[in-house]
């Protein structure tokens, strides 16, 4: 299994945090809250686009609310999708293990 790079991490985080209202406008939100960043809705949709190629998330249409709307699209993060993001927080733990704590104290955050 390839490795996930961040952004398809925080991808994959956003839309199991959401369970069944996952779709376009809340993923983006979920972006947002998570992150602090806006992200153009192209991005979201290339992106969602990459992951449902690579199975790690699944798509399903729902109902439109009212007859005249488009069709939501949800999604849902699938098997191969845990297992990517579980092997995923596995590296970041052992890298992170690997630098001294006080190293990161001396940091300054910068606001």
């Amino acid at each position: 299994m390839k490795k996930l790079t961040i952004n398809e991490q925080i991808f994959l985080i956003a839309i199991f945090n959401l369970g069944d209202e996952a779709y376009g406008v809340k993923i983006r939100k979920k972006i947002k809250e998570l992150t602090g960043a806006s992200m153009l809705f192209g991005t979201i949709y290339n992106t969602l686009e990459y992951l449902t190629r690579k199975e790690y998330i699944a798509v399903q249409k729902g109902s439109s609310r009212q007859g005249n709307e488009k069709k939501r699209v949800y999604y849902s993060i699938t098997e191969d999708g845990l297992k990517a993001l579980k092997q995923a927080r596995d590296l970041q733990n052992v890298l992170w293990q690997s630098v001294p704590e006080n190293i990161l104290r001396q940091v300054k955050n910068d606001g």
